[in-house]
């Protein structure tokens, strides 16, 4: 048993990360500290100088722990690691999880390549961006190829020069094709020096170049080719006119300000490199009501440079943030060289911070009617339906169908629901192993019964290897279940529960003469539903996705199970062609259509065999 005041006073006069954890063992709140011994015991005092969100969270607290850092430096990057893992209830929370592409030039290499890039490695490469646009970065990447015809492939240059013919970019007049030997090392080095300083957003000297070619093609009447430099032209002044001149003295900078409204706030980040404005975007941050400005850029800035790899020089910034050393220097390792915040006060600085706010400002307007809709959709349906059913928190919901045809491949399926969004990852199906013919409830006990047992090991093998976090996909119960019928099928699981001793809330959906959920069955009575409520609208997505995952799972076992069986009437086909054969045309009317010579071209098929395939399906069809 866990004695909050004996823990307390063990606690130690140290920097570290706190870790708050309610009666479930779910983190709610992560914090970090200079002193953990004097941080932790503050919650545990007089409640009168705590704003409410730390006093609901204090509520639930039933049991911390610590972790113990050198410096406060480090407890800080623990403190970012274990939030964006865990995303605690009670934390200020960063929604948006985005990554940015990057242009990637390979200059280390004797043939460099320019390439689309998901992260900033720490290689030999040069990078440019992050780019708020997927498309911009593809169709500046595609005017790059065009341009200056850089390579594509992966061959190792100069070693497998003349080894293979060229591709098909060569043939398209997109490549040089430098794997033949066409352009010496010295030219086409020459050609990524020019695509270093166009994507350094010198554009004039590529634009002066497209416009004399343009004029000497037209000139000696080759308009088609005078038609392309004119389009590839055209390309390049799109390109230009996106990029907004911030400053003249080629600074990387980010500007972040943000905009609140009740627990939602907005926060716009321009992101200028080399002087230039090259994109922007927006967050959503959760529970700020309480939090002062300061407060909210501090949790910003920690969640958001914690998982971008890039870092420019300096950040402006519409608030002070309430740790700015301590980030500063955290930014300052992170980067390799100083990172400072400031917050501008006056000028063309200032008036960027503040466009950027009026920007924050607007989305939050737009947003805030669609955030309000997603949360009644969602939680707010979930309030309502713990309140519905005097339960004191619903967070988590499993919930169970059976699927078969006449008792044929019965099958079941499980689908989570977490926070009134479905959690795809933790979908499982059952094939049923014990079960012969349509016994629904039978079959249902021995999913149910599967599950929570499988639960339970996983539990104790967490136990025996003293896991803080679960490790197995049932190791976390529900806080409720959701069954698809009535009185039948909640006793089902209620049975299944008492066995293994287990206590979560059962509830069915009860369905009306049309197949229709009317209402819920719980605590041996019938629940009816405003069929115009949230609440009504969440069960039903949640029924619907239950059947629909379990009539999929069953549906592609009897697809499965008739490609097997005329498959293998095929003299010569065994497992190992079958597999390959399904792999490669996806479809058994895909085989069937096939010629010799087609089916020839699937991995471990032969001439014969391939023509017993052949033959197979044609002396089907004749007969």
């Amino acid at each position: 048993m866990f004695n909050i005041e004996e823990e307390l006073k063990k606690l130690p006069a140290k920097p570290g990360v706190y870790i708050m954890r309610d009666s479930k063992d779910a983190i709610i709140y992560v914090g970090k500290a200079v002193v953990l011994k004097n941080r932790v015991r503050q919650y545990f005092q007089n409640s009168r100088n705590h704003t409410e969100k730390i006093r609901q969270m204090v509520e639930h607290i039933d049991h911390f722990e610590y972790i113990i850092t050198d410096s406060e430096l480090e407890a800080l990057v623990l403190e970012c690691n274990l939030i964006k893992e865990h995303r605690p209830k009670y934390n200020t929370m960063l929604k948006d999880d985005k990554s940015y592409p990057y242009i990637r030039v390979t200059v280390n290499e004797a043939y460099p390549k320019v390439l689309f890039s998901r992260d900033m490695k720490k290689d030999k490469s040069k990078y440019f961006g992050p780019y708020t646009s997927i498309t911009a970065v593809k169709d500046t990447l595609d005017l790059i190829r065009r341009i200056y015809k850089i390579r594509t492939c992966n061959r190792r240059l100069p070693r497998d020069i003349g080894k293979e013919r060229p591709c098909l970019y060569y043939h398209m007049g997109q490549c040089d094709a430098p794997c033949m030997g066409y352009i010496s090392e010295e030219e086409y080095r020459k050609n990524i020096d020019e695509v270093l300083e166009f994507l350094n957003g010198n554009y004039s000297r590529v634009g002066k170049m497209l416009q004399e070619k343009m004029q000497e093609a037209s000139e000696a009447m080759e308009f088609e080719k005078a038609a392309e430099y004119r389009d590839l032209l055209g390309s390049v002044k799109h390109i230009a006119n996106k990029q907004k001149i911030t400053y003249t003295d080629l600074m990387d900078r980010d500007i972040i300000a943000f905009a609140r409204d009740k627990d939602e706030a907005v926060v716009q980040t321009f992101f200028i490199r080399s002087g230039k404005l090259i994109g922007r975007d927006h967050f959503h941050l959760s529970g700020v009501e309480e939090e002062s400005d300061s407060k909210v850029m501090d949790s910003f800035l920690k969640q958001f440079y914690a998982g971008t790899p890039y870092i420019p020089k300096e950040i402006f910034l519409s608030a002070e943030p309430e740790e700015q050393e301590l980030i500063e220097e955290w930014l300052t390792a992170r980067r390799g060289q100083k990172v400072l915040l400031k917050v501008p006060q006056k000028g063309d600085k200032e008036k960027l911070v503040e466009l950027a706010k009026k920007n924050a400002l607007l989305v939050l307007n737009q947003d805030m009617e669609k955030i309000k809709r997603e949360e009644a959709k969602t939680t707010g349906a979930l309030r309502e339906l713990a309140g519905y059913l005097d339960l004191p928190m619903v967070d988590r919901i499993e919930s169970f169908d059976i699927s078969n045809t006449a008792g044929f491949e019965s099958v079941g399926s499980m689908v989570v629901y977490e926070k009134g969004k479905p959690k795809k990852a933790d979908y499982r199906k059952f094939k049923l192993r014990t079960v012969q013919g349509p016994d629904d409830y039978a079959s249902m006990y021995e999913v149910l019964n599967r599950r929570f047992t499988h639960g339970q090991k996983e539990r104790e093998e967490q136990k025996e290897k003293q896991l803080d976090e679960a490790f197995g996909s049932f190791t976390r119960f529900p806080d409720l279940i959701l069954m698809d019928g009535g009185k039948g099928q909640v006793g089902i699981a209620l049975r299944v529960l008492s066995e293994l001793n287990i206590n979560i809330p059962v509830c069915g959906m009860v369905k009306d003469d049309n197949h229709r959920t009317r209402g819920l069955y719980y605590n041996e009575k019938e629940l009816p539903i405003d069929k115009s409520s949230e609440l009504f609208k969440l069960i039903t997505r949640i029924q619907d996705e239950t059947h629909r995952f379990a009539i999929e799972y069953h549906r592609s076992l009897r697809q499965k199970s008739q490609v097997r069986s005329i498959l293998d009437d095929i003299s010569g086909i065994g497992p190992t062609r079958r597999r390959a054969l399904m792999k490669y045309f996806q479809s058994l009317e895909a085989i069937q259509a096939a010629e010799v010579e087609e089916i020839m071209k699937v991995p471990a098929m032969n001439r014969q065999s391939a023509e017993q395939v052949y033959e197979f399906f044609h002396k089907q069809t004749s007969q």
